[in-house]
């Protein structure tokens, strides 16, 4: 019998579990490690879910034709033109990224970095993923020059490379792909004949809301796949609901008829009350997008802020211009962290932090890098507040960094960092 796909636990979530025994434990911890966004749902939000709380049936696999709808809508005021009858919704963006994958099949191209499940979920699906570096400072989308010479080899060694995954705004480094690079992506996917998936659930947090991310589908429409949820906008994350929009064409609706058989098979259909809630989240009434707005200043604000603490330390990091993420590189200070900490990798650089600091920091290598990265993702997202009350206070505040528990976060990391690096933090 042969062996089934090893699996191994999302580096995200066991982080996220490692700090919480920590905590449990009494000790004191500052958690960077969670894509999780600390913030209060919206009782706009609250109460249609409540209201909805009696649609207990199935309801259609694909979803429910509000949702389909009001998905259809967001996309169109994006510039995406969107056929409702191609809109899959999921329970959350992450089993539809993975059931795209088993309806494409072959194998996957991943960006190098990029999140920690592609790479895995296509080894689940049976596939072989394709590692391509990213340009620096543009996350996500891998380097299309790199991507044919990729491809090229894999087919030329028996491969079957189908598709590629971008991330546009990019997780793990917050950083945008430039619309040139988007474009020359695009291009080389029809060449190559990839299908592109492109994961949007980040699209509404770039700070600088007169430049948004490039979408591959404004370029290659007939061949991207596009992805997003509530998520990390709306910080709805337990609300597990996410939606697909495919290619019109031959294409996308081959694989709407295979997408929606294989969501038969696993989930049936995303539940019926939160549907709901996300069609009118979907619609973008004034008191949601305000919200949003809301979160992104906040997100911009802290990021910023301890951004400025990493770099001043020593470190390099590219400009973020999106979510709360940062990916800061301790290349220039090798020696001395070897020296003094005998730390030579970015897995015994997040060790130190965790360990010695109570710093919960995830390592370079969980984004599919080398080891010997000394790189290290850090989020702000749970540094909002541990109550709802903080919470709503960050969101409101005019400088949340004024806010005494945000900044005594921004604070303990100047502390960690005087420590590792020797010498005080000065900005």
């Amino acid at each position: 019998m042969p062996e089934p796909a090893p699996v191994s636990m999302s580096a995200t979530l066991a982080a996220d579990e490692a700090m919480a025994r920590r905590r449990r434990a009494g000790e004191q911890v500052l958690s960077m490690t969670s894509g999780e966004i600390g913030l209060p749902v919206h009782p706009a939000l609250r109460e249609r879910l409540a209201a909805a709380v009696g649609e207990n049936a199935y309801g259609p696999v694909p979803g429910s034709e509000a949702l389909r709808e009001a998905a259809a809508g967001y996309w169109g005021r994006r510039g995406l033109g969107t056929d409702p009858g191609l809109v899959v919704a999921g329970p959350g963006s992450k089993p539809l990224l993975f059931a795209v994958l088993l309806a494409i099949g072959g194998d996957v191209v991943v960006p190098v970095p990029s999140w920690v499940s592609y790479a895995a979920q296509a080894r689940l699906a049976g596939a072989r993923p394709i590692s391509v570096p990213t340009l620096p400072g543009e996350g996500g989308v891998p380097e299309p020059e790199r991507l044919r010479e990729a491809v090229t080899v894999a087919r030329a060694a028996g491969q079957d490379p189908r598709s590629v995954v971008v991330t546009v705004p990019d997780n793990p480094t917050g950083t945008v792909a430039s619309p040139a690079t988007v474009r020359r992506l695009a291009a080389m996917a029809r060449e190559l004949d990839l299908v592109i998936v492109s994961d949007e659930i980040y699209c509404d947090l770039v700070y600088d809301t007169s430049a948004p991310a490039e979408s591959p589908a404004l370029h290659a429409p007939e061949r991207t796949v596009v992805t997003t949820g509530l998520t990390k906008n709306l910080a709805l994350g337990g609300w597990r609901t996410g939606v697909a929009r495919l290619p019109d064409g031959d294409l996308g609706r081959a694989l709407y008829d295979r997408l929606v058989s294989i969501a038969s098979q696993i989930w049936s259909s995303p539940p019926a009350p939160v549907q709901t809630a996300a069609a009118y989240a979907f619609g973008e009434p004034p008191e949601i997008t305000e919200h949003i707005a809301a979160s992104r200043r906040l997100h911009e604000a802290v990021v910023r802020a301890v951004a400025d603490r990493f770099t001043a330390a020593g470190s390099t990091l590219a400009p973020v211009r999106a979510t709360s993420y940062l990916y800061p590189d301790f290349e220039p200070l090798r020696d001395r962290l070897a020296r003094t900490h005998g730390v030579h990798d970015g897995d015994d650089l997040a060790r130190f932090l965790t360990e010695r600091h109570g710093l919960g920091v995830l390592p370079a290598s969980a984004f599919g890098e080398s080891r010997h990265a000394l790189r290290v993702r850090a989020a702000t997202s749970r540094l909002y507040g541990d109550t709802v009350e903080q919470r709503w206070a960050a969101l409101a505040a005019p400088n949340p960094l004024e806010l005494p528990w945000i900044r005594e976060a921004v604070d303990r990391v100047d502390t960690v960092l005087t420590d590792l690096t020797g010498t005080p933090v000065a900005l």
